[in-house]
């Protein structure tokens, strides 16, 4: 009876440790199971982090090729901007120069039509008058003068007569020269110098109230040229030396004042510290 209780009491025992062993067993196997979920699911993760690297990868080498053929496209078009900025400065060059022949092209046109107006005006000859045709083919008037020829020049043959004689000391041929230039070509970009250069050859003659007249005349002739400030010294040094110092002081300030950045205003402020303080 004892062996039977014995045993039963065995069996039990091994049911009751059987049953935690079970379990135990089974959440080991449990765990194994989530275990090779896990590493298959990192595995997937990495595989699908590789994926990303490489499309990664591709977009950054797309990106470097898009970026280079832009700045290609960039320093090409940068290129065809300076081939433009450089064609559009020689066509103004050349405009410029067309221009300029162009001008003088007019100016030797307006010569000639002066020269043909002068022509005109003169007395015709017939043919029943051979002394008279004779005298006008010589240059000489039938009453036995002599007749101002009709010359038809350039003006920057004119100009450069002009400037030549002037150079020379010639002041009277220079002045007649500038006169004529004035006359035939009034609206030429050189007139107002012209003008200024008849005062100048009279100052330097010594004839200063010519050359304030001279002067005077640029001044209100040409009011808004470049060569103004020049005018106004010239006239001071004329007025100075006709020993009318307040007029001559007045023509030196206003030449430093209105043109303070030209090269007369240097020599009027030397000018003027030569004439010393005004004298009250």
């Amino acid at each position: 009876m004892k062996q039977t209780i014995l045993r039963g009491v065995l069996v039990a025992g091994l049911v009751t440790a059987a049953g935690p062993a079970s379990a135990a067993n089974k959440e080991h196997q449990q765990l194994m199971a989530d275990i090779r979920m896990l590493q298959e699911q990192a595995q997937q993760l990495q595989n699908l982090l590789g994926t990303l690297n490489d499309t990664i990868k591709a977009v950054n080498a797309r990106l470097d090729d898009q970026a280079n053929a832009s700045r290609k496209a960039f320093a090409d078009q940068k290129v065809i901007v300076d081939t433009l900025g450089s064609d559009s400065r020689v066509i103004r060059e050349k405009l410029d120069d067309n221009n300029v022949r162009i001008g003088s092209l007019s100016q030797e046109v307006d010569a000639l039509r002066h020269a043909i107006d002068q022509l005109s005006s003169r007395q015709p000859t017939t043919s029943a008058d051979p002394d008279s045709a004779a005298a006008a083919a010589a240059g000489a008037s039938p009453s036995g003068g002599a007749t101002s020829p009709v010359v038809a020049l350039s003006p920057q043959k004119m100009q450069s007569s002009a400037m030549a004689d002037y150079a020379l000391g010639e002041y009277d041929l220079a002045v007649e020269g500038f006169q004529a230039y004035i006359k035939n070509f009034p609206k030429s970009d050189w007139a107002d110098d012209a003008q200024v250069n008849i005062c100048s050859a009279y100052l330097n003659q010594g004839k200063y109230d010519k050359a304030v007249e001279a002067c005077d005349t640029a001044i209100r002739t040409y009011p808004n040229t470049n060569s103004i400030s020049d005018a106004y010294y010239r006239m001071g040094l004329a007025l100075k030396s006709l020993k009318q110092m307040d007029r001559a002081r007045e023509a030196f300030e206003y030449v430093m004042k209105t043109y303070p950045d030209s090269n007369a205003a240097t020599l009027a402020q030397q000018a003027l510290a030569q004439l010393g303080a005004r004298q009250n």
